[in-house]
């Protein structure tokens, strides 16, 4: 926690540098709007004198009729002047805001997008769902937005209270020093006050996080309740969530409230107090306070223009110190973030610093026109896979209990197998025997513990980074597929011509379900590819990766949604490998499964139990039912 309060200044340093140009801009709108009310003082006090003035020249008499009218219209004048640098300072304050929390919100994604694909989103060692990630990108990022947007607001304030403090100097310098008063008693609050404003604003986050998470999840579960008749139990276990979030949010806003009331009562008991000594040291008179107090007799313009500085210069003591109490709440916010894209053994440090990199954002600007996005460049064909040598490979998952650094006895252990170029490698064993996780410590998606991995004899440092189209492609047991056409979740963006994607659907054993759909490749398949049966899922994302011709074409469980006739029809065209074939290049398959056909076509066959390699060999030399 002491790393981020030290840390705090310097991050929002960071992110105002970003967008210096338009909080320069903002800045100075915002000198206009709080700089603007310190002239009418000015003005008050010459209106003030002009009415008690006990001139009787008649050019005494001209001014004294005639110049209130002049600073009344002055006073109005500065008023429709300041209306007008309101309405163009909202204009700049809210592109500021929505750049501030797009570079956050970018920084947090593309930092969780580099994390393994596979591996839980934790906060220390509790992991987190997709539902209870929205808290962060949502609430958190919000809170850092305000602070950050609120600092022009701060010094702008800052800068005029110090002008105010100087003209009261110059009115009455010993009455000036009592407006310190306040200070201290402000300094002092919140300091008391700084741990519990933490712990009710995390409290209140985390509840906040629970509930979307148990929201998210309902929305992807819905039909699973429904045949497990959870209706009841699962509301009640909602409505619970809301009512404790609904206690430590009401809870943080009350404590909020009396802080900011509290604030506010000893800036008003300081200024009754300053107003209170100012009125007995005599206006236009003199008593022995005042004799004590006050260098000089004070007129009532001079009154008056004490009266209304004053309140500049408590206001920014109000203000000061609810934006103290802000930069409290954003530390947790900071943590929070950091904790969420970075693993525990991370330093703290780190994991926020990456929150506020400078990045490249495509945001309309203040004219509304959009950025346009550089294109997307297509992945070079490396050297064509020969072998794929993989040594001692384990992974372990971390233990489910919280407070144990140990991990569990799943995963995987001293994997080692060899791939050589066109070869169909398949793993098979029981349910939990660790198939689907070497998969994924292979391809980087689980951060692997040990082993080497080598493509044609070089080392892989990163393989999350190294395996991808189109050295090599993957689609696990339920595809990931996105709420939009066919056409759409097929490309994703990749550059092809029909025929090209044509071909890849027929080889995917698709093109007849295809033809039977009413707006073919336009056809909307519903969140999650809902609208599709399990195996057009399957052969929809096979298309997908060969439309990339990758390398290493790797499958887990690619056919258990296909009865016997399509499932050989699908492998058939995968692994026809001839001049005459859809298949005009000739890739390495690593394949799970354990269905007898695919088994059967299998040049190697890895069986593993309990995570270790319990056989391995050809299929005629295997004792496996086929």
């Amino acid at each position: 926690m002491t790393t981020q309060r030290i840390a705090i200044w310097k991050l929002l340093w960071r992110m105002i540098r970003y967008a210096f140009g338009l909080y320069l801009l903002d800045t100075i709108l915002w000198l206009f709007i709080a700089g603007l009310p310190v002239v009418p003082g000015l003005i008050i006090r010459e209106f003030f004198n002009t009415l008690t003035s006990t001139e009787t020249s008649g050019s005494a008499q001209l001014i004294s009729l005639q110049s209130p009218m002049v600073w009344v219209a002055l006073i109005f004048a500065v008023g429709a002047a300041r209306i007008v640098a309101i309405f163009a300072g909202r204009v700049t304050k809210t592109q500021h805001r929505f750049t501030m929390s797009s570079l956050l919100r970018r920084n947090l994604l593309d930092k969780l997008l580099q994390r393994p694909g596979a591996e839980s989103l934790t906060v220390g060692r509790k992991t987190v769902s997709p539902g209870e990630v929205i808290s962060f990108f949502r609430d958190d990022a919000a809170q850092v937005e305000d602070t950050v947007v609120g600092t022009n607001e701060f010094f702008s304030a800052g800068v005029f209270a110090i002008v105010a403090l100087i003209i009261l100097f110059n009115v009455n310098a010993r009455l000036t020093l009592l407006v310190f008063l306040p200070l201290v008693a402000i300094a002092l609050t919140l300091q008391h006050a700084e741990a519990r404003i933490k712990r009710y604003r995390s409290a209140s986050r985390q509840a906040t996080q629970q509930v979307t998470g148990l929201i998210g999840e309902l929305f992807s579960a819905v039909q699973a309740i429904q045949v497990a008749g959870a209706e009841t139990p699962v509301l009640n276990h909602l409505r619970w969530l809301g009512d404790q979030r609904q206690q430590r949010v009401v809870q943080d806003q009350v404590f909020t409230a009396i802080i900011q009331s509290s604030l506010e009562n000893l800036v008003s008991l300081g200024t009754g107090l300053i107003l209170l000594v100012a009125a007995q040291s005599g206006v236009g008179g003199g008593d022995l306070l005042s004799e004590t107090l006050r260098e000089r007799t004070l007129s009532v313009g001079d009154f008056a223009l004490f009266v209304y500085y004053l309140a500049f210069v408590t206001d920014f003591l109000w203000f000061f110190g609810g934006f103290l109490a802000l930069t409290k709440q954003t530390e947790v916010s900071l943590e929070r973030m950091g904790t969420l894209i970075s693993s525990v053994e991370e330093q703290e440090s780190n994991r926020v610093e990456g929150l506020v990199e400078p990045a490249p954002l495509y945001l309309p600007d203040l004219k509304g026109r959009m950025t346009e996005l550089p294109a997307i460049a297509q992945p070079k064909r490396d050297t064509a896979l020969e072998e794929l040598r993989v040594e001692n490979l384990t992974y372990r998952y971390p233990s489910s209990d919280t407070a144990s650094q140990c991990w569990s006895g799943r995963g995987i252990t001293n994997i080692s197998m060899t791939l050589k170029r066109g070869s169909l490698t398949v793993i098979t064993g029981r349910v939990g025997s660790g198939k689907t996780t070497l998969l994924r410590v292979l391809l980087g998606l689980l951060p692997r513990q040990s082993g080497e991995i080598y493509w044609n004899g070089l080392r892989i440092e990163q393989p999350d980074q190294f395996f991808v189209p189109p050295r090599s492609a993957y689609t696990p047991q339920v595809p990931q597929l996105f709420s939009n056409t066919l056409q759409e979740n097929l490309l994703m963006g990749f550059q092809t011509d029909e025929a090209e994607l044509r071909k890849a659907i027929a080889i995917a054993a698709l093109d007849q379900d295809l033809a039977a759909m009413p707006e073919e490749l336009n056809t909307l398949i519903g969140s999650k590819g809902m609208r599709l049966s399990g195996g057009q899922q399957q052969r929809a994302a096979a298309a997908r990766m060969l439309l990339r011709r990758p390398e290493l074409l790797v499958f887990d469980d690619l056919s258990s949604a296909l009865d016997l006739e399509t499932e050989q029809t699908l492998w058939s065209h995968l692994l026809a490998v001839t001049p005459r074939s859809p298949i005009s290049y000739n890739p390495t398959y690593l394949v799970v499964s354990h269905r007898p056909f695919v088994l059967r076509q299998a040049d190697y066959i890895i069986v593993l139990k309990n995570g270790v390699v319990d056989a391995e060999g050809k299929p005629e030399d295997l004792n496996i039912v086929m």
